[in-house]
């Protein structure tokens, strides 16, 4: 009987979101301000005081800093899946502004979708969901 070679290229796994393992959904942050509208004053603030310290705590993240005169600030998230998300930070304190890029930072992209009724748990496998308790049995279990 002849042995099947197992190649190292076929033992690789691939990443993904679980128990052990964490990717980041984010893998660019652009942050566009006016240099002259008073309504950037904050995103001007943040971006010369705070955004270093927020870059150094997520490497995984490519940040870039762009002036766009006449327009009004904005943070711009895009996401390993295509998409992106805009978020307006004129009428923003300088913490505010921090949050907002925080929330893009934890965000996944995902398109925001409602709950249907009687469809709670997507996967991407069949599997026996619920939740189980020796009271919903006939016979209890017992310890």
């Amino acid at each position: 009987m002849a042995t099947k070679q197992i190649l190292r290229a076929q033992l690789r796994s691939y990443p993904a979101n679980g128990h052990s393992a964490y990717l980041p959904q984010v893998r660019k942050i652009v942050l566009e301000y006016c240099q002259n509208l008073p309504s950037s004053t904050n995103a001007r603030t943040f971006i010369s005081n705070d955004l270093q310290r927020v870059a150094w705590q997520n490497p995984h993240v490519e940040f870039v800093v762009k002036q766009r005169n006449g327009h009004e600030p904005i943070a711009r998230g895009f996401y390993v899946n295509g998409r992106d998300k805009v978020i307006p930070l004129q009428e923003f304190e300088v913490n505010g502004v921090e949050k907002k890029v925080q929330l893009l930072l934890d965000s996944s992209g995902a398109k925001i979708k409602q709950l249907k009724r009687g469809r709670i748990v997507e996967s991407t496998t069949e599997a026996a969901r619920g939740i189980w308790s020796g009271l919903h049995v006939d016979t209890p279990f017992k310890i």
